[in-house]
């Protein structure tokens, strides 16, 4: 009878350390949860040793993070590699843009892909966004339109907006797929009203120029100005033309110049030139009033540019 007490006795010892282990490891992910990273690593790091994939990754979190801990993105990518190798998706995401990013490791882009790949057949959006981009641009991988369409979409179908995104572009200039403006508008609108910034930019092109849609600029002014109140610099550069040329607000080079002033501040080129020659055709006293808008403007967040 001797082995059989044996035996129960151990399975009742790893039970108890099952049930221990578990435990640490939820009152770690609660600190973690919490803000306290260095309670979370005292209570995650034996575990995490002993091979729990939760554990690794949130250990590895903590070391790339740098709070309650030295910033060590040597021992981040080593924890992350470890709970990667066991199919825990968010380890494999984090791994692939430690990889595409150089943190913690050189830089290898195939190796990214090949992460973001694993992840991606898991069913993680994000990671099929990234490997689709990777596709799309040919970076780590054979440029390939097909496939990145195909990962997009399976992103896109899980509402992740930076993919619906992506999708609409694909669809809007006929990459990896037949060309086609209506569907392009559905996954531009499905972005937009989840706050994509691109997408409700891009919405507003359509509504302009009539893809997909019939001609709208009432609709193009609501996507663009949407998109130019998150400082989208293209979108306020298109908000500011339609003010200059009254096309779907009243015509008004003062509020012209203010959101193409602002689309220049944050970077598009062909407002720069533009800015001058609206300026070129205003009274002193206007361009001191249009600077004195896009000042208060931007220091509101581009929630107050009205005269």
């Amino acid at each position: 009878m001797k082995p059989a007490f044996a035996g129960i006795a151990s399975i009742l010892v790893l039970f108890l350390a099952l049930a221990v282990s578990a435990q640490d490891i939820e009152r770690g992910l609660a600190k973690f949860r919490s803000g306290d990273f260095a309670g979370a690593l005292r209570d995650l790091m034996p575990f995490a040793e002993q091979g729990d994939a939760n554990a690794q990754n949130l250990v590895g979190a903590i070391y790339a993070s740098g709070q309650g801990v030295v910033r060590d993105n040597v021992a981040a990518a080593s924890w992350m590699t470890r709970a990667a190798e066991q199919e825990h998706t968010l380890a494999q995401y984090n791994l692939g843009q430690m990889y595409e990013m150089g943190q913690g490791v050189d830089v290898d882009y195939a190796e990214a892909a090949r992460w973001y790949g694993r992840a991606a057949r898991l069913g993680h959006a994000e990671a099929q966004f990234r490997l689709g981009t990777m596709y799309e641009q040919g970076i780590g991988v054979d440029r390939d339109a097909g496939q990145a369409v195909s990962l997009y979409r399976s992103a896109a179908e899980q509402d992740y907006a930076p993919a619906q995104t992506s999708l609409g572009v694909m669809y809007t200039t006929g990459a990896g797929v037949d060309q086609h403006y209506g569907d392009a508008v559905i996954w531009y609108r499905r972005a937009a009203e989840q706050g994509s910034a691109r997408a409700q930019y891009n919405l507003g092109v359509m509504y302009a120029d009539g893809l997909g849609v019939d001609p709208d600029s009432d609709e193009a002014v609501t996507w663009y100005r949407r998109a130019a109140e998150q400082g989208y610099g293209s979108a306020q550069y298109s908000l500011g033309m339609l003010y200059y040329r009254g096309e779907g607000v009243p015509q008004d080079s003062v509020l012209a110049h203010v959101w193409v002033n602002l689309a220049a501040s944050n970077g598009n080129q062909t407002a720069a030139g533009v800015r001058g020659s609206i300026a070129a055709q205003l009274a002193a006293s206007d361009i001191a009033l249009a600077q004195q808008i896009a000042l208060r403007c931007r220091q509101q967040g581009y929630d107050y540019c009205v005269r």
